[in-house]
């Protein structure tokens, strides 16, 4: 029997989409107003999924708060109220567009785990906007 916990989290980033091998015009024809040179924020929500089986002993698939704890101090500490381009090292050179800062965000979590937890990673951009990735 296995279980599936959620941990849903806020943070604040700006972000630029851009190709830098790509001319100006191809970068605004296909991201718009994502294209701005001065950037612009989203209000991202975060939700974790861990699934696995229940401990036995503890009667959880994980504990809540170290869950909690972790994606603080990997990701809200790292991204949230930052710009994502130029204040961090993931985003220097990789396109911070929904896929990639959830395969991130994923991969950032991913060591920190049990390997009999499965990790599931959604991210909503806007409310109607949003990736998944499960690695």
């Amino acid at each position: 029997m296995t279980v599936t916990i959620c941990r849903k989290e806020h943070f604040n980033a700006a972000h630029r989409l851009h190709n830098s091998a790509w001319s100006d015009a191809q970068n605004q024809a296909t991201f718009g107003k994502c294209n701005n040179p001065h950037y612009h924020g989203h209000n991202y929500e975060l939700i974790v999924r861990l699934t696995g089986s229940i401990d036995p002993e503890t009667g959880y698939v994980y504990d809540m708060k170290r869950l909690s704890d972790l994606i603080k101090r990997e990701i809200l500490d790292t991204f949230d109220h930052r710009n994502l381009n130029l204040d961090t090292a993931e985003f220097r050179h990789l396109n911070p567009t929904a896929e990639n800062i959830a395969v991130v965000i994923w991969n950032r979590l991913r060591p920190h785990l049990e390997e009999r937890l499965a990790l599931s990673v959604t991210l909503y951009e806007t409310e109607r906007n949003f990736v998944e990735y499960h690695g």
